[in-house]
Parts: C-alpha cells; structure tokens; sequence
C-alpha cells in the first residue's frame, strides 16, 4: 500500500492542480469567476488548431453538444478526458475490480489522484484517436500530426483547469458550466437565429433570408409557415418548439418531487430540520456520464474505416455515409433515429426505425441506471456517507436514539432504491426527449435544464447580501 502510494503521489505532485482559496470567497467574487472562465472558454473555442485541413465538422455535432467541445478548436476535446477518466474509475471501483473504500479519507484520496492523472492521460490518448480516426483532418506528415496532438491535449488540461478554477474558487462544476453554456447557445440560435443556413462569411448577398432562403431560427420558420400557408414547414417548426417547451416544464416541475427525512437536535427540544432526497437524487450525472459514452463509442466506431463501391465508409463496428452520418452497423442500433417524431407524423418511418428506438431506449437508461448507482457509491452520497454527515452536525431522527447505525439504516431504505429509479427515469426522459425531437437534442436540454435548476438552486441557498440587484430580483430575494 506505501509503494502504490507514495508512487502515485510521487506522479500526481507533477500534476498541475488549482489550490483551494484559503477564506471564504464573497459572492461577487465567486461570480466574477465563473464569467472569467466562460470568457476564457469560449475564447479558445473560436481559436482553431494549426495544422488541421479545412473541414465540415456537422456529424461530430452530438460529439460538441454533451462534451462541451467545439471541432478543430483548442477546444476540440472539451470535457472529454474528464468524462471519460470518471467514467472508468466508476465502473471500476462501483464493480469492486478496484477495491477501494470511499467512505474513508484513504480511498477518496486514491479516487482523486487518480481522476486527475486519468483526465491528463486521456487528454493524449483522445487527442490522438481524433487524430487517428480522421474526425480532426490533418495534413499527412509526423511533425504535424505530433502537433495537432499536443494542441488537442493542452486544450484538453486546460478544460481540467478551468473546471477546477470553477469548482473551487466559482459555484457548481466547470464539467456542468460548459455543457450548459455549448448547449444553450446552440438552443438560442436555433430557435431565433435569423440568417439563413446559406449565410457564409463575406458574402453578405448569403446572409439576407427569404421565402426560399427561410432563416435558421425555428420561431422565425413558424412564423413564415403561417403566412405562407406551408403545412410542411409549419410541423416542422413548431413540433421541436413544442418539444422543447414540453421538456423545459416537466423537468422543472419534476425536480421539486422529493422525500423529506425529519431531523431534530437531541440537546435542543423543539428544534429540528428535514434532509430532502430528491426524486433525481445523483442529478444529471447518469446522463452526462451515459451520453459522454455513446460519444466515445461512436469515436471508436470511426477507427479503420475502409471505402466501399457505393462511397460510405465501413469498419467493423459501423458503416458512415459521405456526409458522417452513421447508416448501418452494430452501433448503429444504439443511436435514436433522426426526427422520429417528425417522421412518424408524417408516415416516413421505417420497421428498422421502431427497432432502434426500442435498442436505443433499453442501451440508454440501463447505462443511466449504471451510472446512478455507481456515482451513489463513489461520491459519498450512499447511506453510510450521509448518516455520518447527519451525525457529525448533532441531528438524530425523532423517536430514535441518536446512532449512526439508526440513521444509516432508515436512510438505507431510501437512498438505493431512489438512486435506481432516478437513474432509470433521468435516461427515460432524455430518450423521450430525443425522440419528440426537442432543440439542442433532447438529451442535451435535459442537461441544461437540469443544470440550470441546479445553479438557482446553489444561488438561492447562498448569502446573497453582496449579489448583483438583478440576481437577487431574479431568485425573489428582492
């Protein structure tokens, strides 16, 4: 155990890791942060990678959308290597391969110096696979390869940074921030964009909308399917609109369901509190942790392509059309089909359609599921974590003796099985979400939404005496 340890953090001191804010940060501060980052974010998203062939990155749009990534920019892999690092650790540890007690400050350790290392690692590896894979283009010559290389992988550690500036010295996860702000942007602009799909730089005659040039934004096409009377370009529009609107009420409604445990303080009668346990008790997480998967999958899914006679390109997991589109394969199975809801209104789908969308639904929420139960475990949200939490703050359930035991055990018969059915139901609803054909995919304004929800709600339970007027006006503080 010393030699794994002191060699492990022999490596990780090498690590570079943003330290902890030594007092307590005021609120304003804490949000000059988080806007410090997002700039900083969506600054190297605009800066591209030198090196790499100009290219349509328009297949790889899912890839952006869950990874907060932004093709052949400094951005490239997002939070990918994050993502990806936790998910091996999860699996690993939750299926007890690698046996480590994260309810002791020993095994957390471990658990932490490991994601970091991971997360560095992957930045390589991922940036190299792109590579490899051909989904970042690149001119076919060593050095230049070795480059585009290293450029992915230091945008990827600086993703790990500013995730780390967010989580210690802003509000929330830079993993969250990011997903929520690629995601949002790509919602607005294709709801109320006005420039038409034509529009190209410095050709401004592109840029002007028209009845056969409509404009990008969905609000704007409904608007024209009404005054021209285009039935086809009213469903169109307005069913991914409504969508959209559906999935943006229901998740707001639905995170408010929640089971409240009775505490009280056994030296002080009369005095006491409730523990809520949310209905979605690990969040989004199962969702990220699931769709940043199928992203991964989908990239190893690109490795030894080989042309075919009618131009797609095929290997063995999956077969692409000339757009990048996958079009057949083992992988294609787990993959919804594209504008089911659309399709279906309009009499187009295929039997081969309702077979992905039964395949899709079962992959999807059995790894959500996974997944919530597996984050349970790890990030000392199981029962035994939170009773000692309970504990250690002087709380006891009332009409029960103070003991951790007692609170773990009433806590047991709450905490797994919500883990499990939050799990299940956070992947049904992103699958459903998918499916009605909601803006930005519906898996990723499930992720918005519910990180959105989770910021008012880090807001709401902060001191708000030093926050900008329009945040407390905006919370009800006002």
């Amino acid at each position: 155990m010393s030699e794994e340890k002191s060699l492990l953090e022999k490596i990780v001191q090498y690590v570079p890791v943003v330290e902890k804010p030594t007092f307590k940060l005021p609120f304003n501060t804490r949000l000059k942060w988080m806007i410090i980052v997002l700039s900083i974010y969506f600054l190297l998203s605009y800066i591209p990678v030198a090196g790499i062939l100009p290219s349509h990155y328009e297949q790889f749009k899912f890839f952006e959308l869950v990874l907060g990534s932004k093709f052949g920019s400094l951005m490239t892999l997002g939070i990918g290597p994050i993502v990806t690092a936790g998910i091996i650790l999860e699996l690993l540890v939750g299926s007890k391969i690698i046996d480590w007690d994260l309810t002791k400050e020993e095994g957390r350790r471990k658990f932490e110096n490991w994601n970091k290392l991971l997360a560095i690692i992957f930045c390589f590896v991922e940036g190299f696979a792109y590579v490899i894979s051909g989904a970042i283009p690149v001119i076919p010559s060593l050095p230049i390869i070795i480059l585009v290389v290293l450029q992915l992988a230091l945008g990827g550690i600086i993703v790990i940074l500013l995730d780390q500036i967010i989580s210690k010295w802003g509000f929330g996860s830079g993993v969250s921030l990011f997903i929520a702000a690629g995601i949002g942007s790509t919602i607005l602009i294709r709801l109320f964009s006005f420039l038409p799909p034509t529009c190209t730089a410095w050709n401004f005659a592109s840029c002007i909308p028209s009845i056969s040039n409509p404009p990008t934004g969905l609000f704007w096409q409904f608007l024209i399917s009404l005054f021209t009377q285009n039935l086809n370009l009213f469903f169109i529009s307005i069913i991914p609109i409504l969508a959209t609107i559906f999935v943006f009420l229901f998740v707001v409604y639905t995170q408010d369901i929640r089971i409240e445990i009775p505490l009280s303080y056994g030296m002080l009668r009369g005095f006491g509190r409730s523990w809520p346990l949310k209905l979605f008790y690990t969040s989004n997480i199962p969702v990220i942790l699931a769709a940043a998967l199928l992203a991964n999958i989908q990239l190893m899914a690109r490795a030894g392509l080989q042309p075919m006679p009618d131009g797609t390109m095929c290997g063995p997991l999956a077969c692409f059309d000339q757009s990048g589109r996958m079009i057949s394969g083992i992988l294609y199975f787990i993959y919804p089909p594209h504008n089911f809801l659309i399709n279906l209104i309009q009499g187009n789908l295929l039997p081969l359609d309702w077979i992905r969308v039964i395949t899709y639904t079962i992959f999807f929420v059995a790894m959500s599921t996974i997944f919530s139960v597996f984050w349970m475990r790890t990030s000392g949200m199981d029962p035994e974590s939170v009773a000692k939490q309970i504990h250690e703050t002087g709380l006891q359930i009332p009409g029960y003796r103070r003991d951790e035991r007692i609170i773990r055990d009433v806590l047991n018969r709450y905490i797994p099985p919500l883990a499990v059915l939050g799990g299940f139901l956070v992947g049904l609803l992103a699958v459903m979400a998918d499916f009605l054909g909601a803006v930005g995919t519906g898996t990723g304004l499930l992720l918005t939404v519910m990180i959105i929800y989770n910021y008012y709600e880090i807001f709401s339970s902060e001191n708000l005496e030093d926050a900008p007027s329009f945040i407390r006006k905006l919370l009800g503080e006002e």
